[in-house]
């Protein structure tokens, strides 16, 4: 099985270790969060919490998760039930393990792009026809649903997408999540959703989990959750037959979830709230630095409305991105990520989540094109 090169993790990780480093702005998790902030945040007792570690078997975890996991997991939804979640590695194990269940060569399915590349290498990778929509910027990245009717058909096997969207934060709203479900229903094709930037509104925001019983979700501790480390992903699904397919194939890939990691993950859910607060204000506090910097700039454009912890910005720049974000972080120390790793040219992905010298790195970014356009770089 031949596999695309993974553009995102095998550029931007090394850069991430480069010494030219200094202002980190590539990233997408919201600022990790320590032990400490942690137990301070929830009000649980982090002395009791090491007292019990001190008798924690490191042995094998529950097989089919941590129970007290799955249920805080299913809190997050509504009408999800502890058992319809799959506790797997992180949201890559969970994307992965979709995938390879779900879809077979002789299938095909549509991916909303741009999209994580997970759902369109993988099923490339094993001869699955990849039918791919566009979302447009001028269109604010909003999905036409009109293109994904057109596109479906009686061997349509699955819709595969982020939402909110990877990279740009574009939202369907509840009236689209639903005409999605009509259009998969039509055809007897599964919804399959990646929703890892779910839950920055201070409404509840509607799964697919609540809407299909042939949806896949997909989520895990990393980006709203601010806790990447712990490496745990979910799946949720209510479908009993393709729920036992998939942790199956789980059980190909890892025999269960880490005991710690499934423990402390848990602690920070029962207290979601007082998390998504967290979150909330990180991103409301730099999405404003960014607003005020895009507003009226010459040569850098934000067109979707981002509900994500991420701002995919255009430039008018005659470089391309890779070379844009390479000769940035080289010149300047500053690091973005280039919008080649989710095949679109002329942008770069900026976080809005983990960001102590944002404003700095925001005028060394000015400063930067400033140089481009003496030289001639202007479109």
């Amino acid at each position: 099985m031949k596999i695309d090169n993974f553009v995102l993790e095998n550029w931007l990780n090394p850069a991430c270790d480069s010494e030219k480093n200094k202002i980190y702005l590539g990233g997408s998790c919201v600022l990790p969060m320590t032990v400490e902030e942690l137990f301070e945040l929830t009000g649980e007792s982090m002395e009791s919490f090491f007292e019990e570690l001190k008798t924690m078997s490191l042995g094998y975890g529950r097989f089919e998760g941590t129970p007290r996991l799955k249920k805080a997991v299913a809190n997050l939804y509504k009408g999800v039930d502890a058992e319809d979640v799959v506790l797997v590695h992180g949201g890559t194990g969970a994307n992965n393990t979709v995938v390879m269940t779900l879809i077979e060569p002789t299938d095909n399915v549509i991916s909303i792009m741009p999209n994580y590349q997970q759902f369109y290498s993988l099923p490339k990778s094993i001869g699955t026809e990849v039918r791919q929509i566009d979302l447009k910027p001028e269109a604010g990245y909003k999905l036409d649903l009109d293109e994904v009717r057109a596109a479906v058909d009686e061997n349509t096997k699955a819709i595969l997408f982020t939402n909110p969207n990877n990279p740009t934060g574009a939202l369907l709203s509840p009236a689209e999540m639903e005409e999605i479900v009509e259009i998969a229903k039509s055809v007897g094709a599964w919804v399959v959703c990646d929703e890892m930037y779910r839950g920055l509104k201070e409404e509840y925001m509607p799964s697919f989990a609540d809407l299909y019983d042939k949806s896949i979700v997909t989520c895990s501790s990393s980006k709203i959750y601010s806790m990447a480390g712990t490496r745990v992903g979910w799946i949720i699904c209510k479908d009993p037959d393709m729920r036992w397919e998939l942790f199956n194939r789980r059980s190909f890939d890892s025999i269960c979830g880490g005991t710690f990691d499934e423990w402390i993950f848990a602690i920070a859910l029962e207290h979601v709230d007082k998390i998504y607060e967290r979150s909330r204000k990180i991103v409301n506090a730099n999405k404003a630095i960014m607003d005020k910097w895009l507003d009226g700039h010459k040569y850098v454009h934000q067109y979707a409305d981002s509900y994500g912890t991420t701002y995919l910005v255009h430039y008018d720049l005659d470089v391309d991105a890779e070379k844009f974000c390479d000769d940035l972080l080289d010149q300047k120390g500053v690091l973005v990520c280039h919008g080649d790793c989710f095949y679109l040219p002329h942008t770069f992905r900026i976080t809005l989540s983990h960001a102590e010298h944002l404003e700095e790195g925001l005028r060394l970014i000015d400063e930067y094109i400033e140089e481009l356009i003496a030289k001639g770089k202007g479109l």
